[in-house]
């Protein structure tokens, strides 16, 4: 049933979070960790999201925008080393709060709460009037990217901060997609070396066949996404951004995931 539950997840979410350029690793980490302990289910989740990310970019590396890329994308990836090693020091303070609904429970932490109150901020900006109309300059690209990428070290939700900039960046649809994969890439390599040393205790060898199977899932979602992409707009990208990023704000500041 693991198998069937969670390859189905990471299909779902791989295809509908292809437009907004962020979404699998927040999604597809409760379908783990609904039968495999937190840190088992953080280090699969992150393998997936990784591998899914090389392969979205073997489909559209030829729309990435090289500028923005290097603009961009560099101070990211630099960004997000102090901010993972960051969130090792941050996961000992105390939680905020907690709070229990039946079998729900919730634990707020500071690290939850900072990036819950930013990315609640970064949807309302999107959905004000003639947001639209608003680029980000390119004298901001720098200082955009090396928030976008130390927050997502940080939180782990590095789409999220990297789509909030990009969507205003001027980008067409194909390079908003395939640059935000490029960038994705350089951030994970980023992060997944800082979090190695997890990946050796968490058992994560002993699962190679369900990791195949989600991966699978995961590449033919991906595909099936970008074969269907071509009717989706700008505007359509922007408003699924600022939707996601108040969905992800709410269950982060409620201490959900």
């Amino acid at each position: 049933m693991d198998y069937v539950i969670i390859s189905l997840a990471a299909f779902c979410t791989s295809a509908l979070t292809l437009f907004s350029g962020f979404g699998l690793g927040t999604l597809l980490l409760p379908a783990f960790a609904l039968f495999f302990p937190v840190d088992l289910s953080v280090a699969m989740t992150a393998v997936v999201h990784f591998l899914n990310n090389l392969f979205k970019l073997a489909l559209l590396r030829k729309w990435a925008d090289r500028s923005v890329v290097i603009r961009f994308g560099v101070p990211a990836a630099l960004a997000a080393f102090p901010g993972a090693w960051l969130l090792f020091w941050l996961s000992d303070l105390e939680p905020v709060t907690t709070w229990t609904l039946g079998e729900t429970t919730g634990i707020v932490t500071p690290v939850k709460l900072i990036v819950a109150v930013l990315m609640a901020g970064f949807a309302a900006l999107e959905l004000a009037p003639r947001a639209g109309d608003r680029l980000l300059p390119r004298s901001q690209w720098l200082l955009g990217g090396a928030l976008s990428g130390f927050f997502g070290g940080l939180s782990g939700h590095q789409g999220a901060f990297r789509s909030a900039f990009l969507v205003r960046a001027g980008l067409s649809r194909e390079a908003f997609i395939a640059t935000g994969i490029v960038i994705a890439c350089m951030v994970d390599v980023t992060r997944m070396g800082v979090y190695a040393r997890h990946f050796v205790s968490s058992g994560l060898e002993a699962h190679a066949g369900l990791l195949l199977c989600v991966l699978g899932a995961a590449f033919f979602g991906a595909w099936i996404g970008n074969r269907y992409s071509h009717g989706v707009t700008m505007r359509t990208i922007r408003l699924l951004v600022a939707a996601m990023l108040f969905g992800v704000a709410v269950v982060l500041g409620l201490g959900m995931t």
